[in-house]
């Protein structure tokens, strides 16, 4: 698609660009991941051993403290996927040595790595069908981030794959007549029951029997915002997110918690169920708390999960 650039009634088309190597663009990347993912950087160039005999381009720490390994190329390339695959396995053999780097980098907090879900980040300018054909039927834990780049320095980026989605063009016909967007969330739950440790029911199950319909109220409109939205039970919430949370639900007996990235001190007239939370301990992401105890509640929430949603890049 094209991208121009507008001077009052004026038109000009902007040039596609290029990075000189991939040494820039890893930079870039490496410079912005708190912008771009909300992740912590680790190490650049991670040795993986004589043995293994390789260098994972970036080793990062996602905002919910799972391994994040992000692999780069200046030109379309199936190696990518291969080399992130290679990676992943290698990760899931020597987490010592994962638990070491962090460590090194962040020797004044006591991080508990989640191993629950590795994400592997592959970032190139273009994707072949056969390239997304074969991530599909090797139902690899896997993210496909395709970027486009201008002569002005703007840069696109965009998520053409995410394992969470495989299920989704598969329709049961039990499904027929449901919600569309329920059934999809059943699905993404699913996948995560088949690969993760923390499972979206005991979540709902902590409320009150007759306010589980706030968290179920929630749940699909968060999901319906956008597609490529994931949903992702943790131990202590569920986050909701696209390249970051943007939602972190904190399910409780009596009520429901919210966490949102939205800067507090742009609300005013803050409401008396929604508090600063940025200098207060409190599980999952996002500074901005709001409280559900009710649908009033549920339903005043929706205006800020959109704005969070529209503060990480959302639509």
């Amino acid at each position: 698609m094209p991208l121009f650039q507008r001077e009052k009634q004026k038109l000009s088309l902007i040039k596609p660009g290029k990075f000189a190597n991939e040494k820039e663009l890893q930079a870039l990347f490496e410079s912005n991941l708190s912008e771009i993912f909300n992740c912590r950087f680790v190490a650049t160039e991670f040795s993986t051993g004589p043995v293994h005999g390789g260098r994972i381009d970036s080793l990062a720490l996602s905002e919910d403290n799972n391994p994040v390994i992000i692999e780069y190329k200046v030109i379309g390339s199936s190696q990518l996927i291969n080399q992130s695959l290679y990676y992943l396995s290698w990760m899931n053999d020597h987490k010592g040595d994962f638990e070491i780097a962090v460590q090194k980098v962040f020797p004044d907090e006591n991080i508990e790595i989640d191993w629950s879900n590795i994400r592997v980040i592959c970032i190139a300018p273009e994707y072949k069908k056969y390239d997304l054909h074969a991530v599909k039927m090797m139902g690899a834990n896997i993210e496909l981030w395709q970027y486009r780049y201008y002569e002005n320095g703007a840069l696109f980026f965009e998520e053409v794959y995410k394992r969470s989605v495989v299920m989704a063009s598969a329709q049961n016909e039990n499904d027929i007549g449901k919600n569309p967007v329920m059934v999809e969330a059943g699905k993404k739950a699913a996948l995560t029951r088949a690969t993760g440790v923390y499972y979206i029911e005991p979540h709902l199950d902590k409320i009150e029997k007759e306010k589980r319909i706030l968290a179920e109220l929630l749940q699909e409109f968060i999901i319906g915002l956008d597609e490529s939205i994931e949903e992702v039970p943790k131990k202590h919430y569920i986050a909701y997110k696209i390249s970051q949370n943007f939602v972190c639900m904190e399910v409780q007996k009596s009520k429901i918690l919210l966490f949102l990235k939205i800067d507090p001190n742009t609300i005013i007239d803050m409401p008396d169920n929604c508090r600063n939370v940025r200098n207060i301990g409190h599980y999952g992401t996002g500074d901005f708390e709001v409280t559900v105890s009710n649908e009033a509640d549920a339903e005043a929430a929706k205006e800020f999960i959109r704005l969070s949603f529209n503060n990480i890049g959302g639509n």
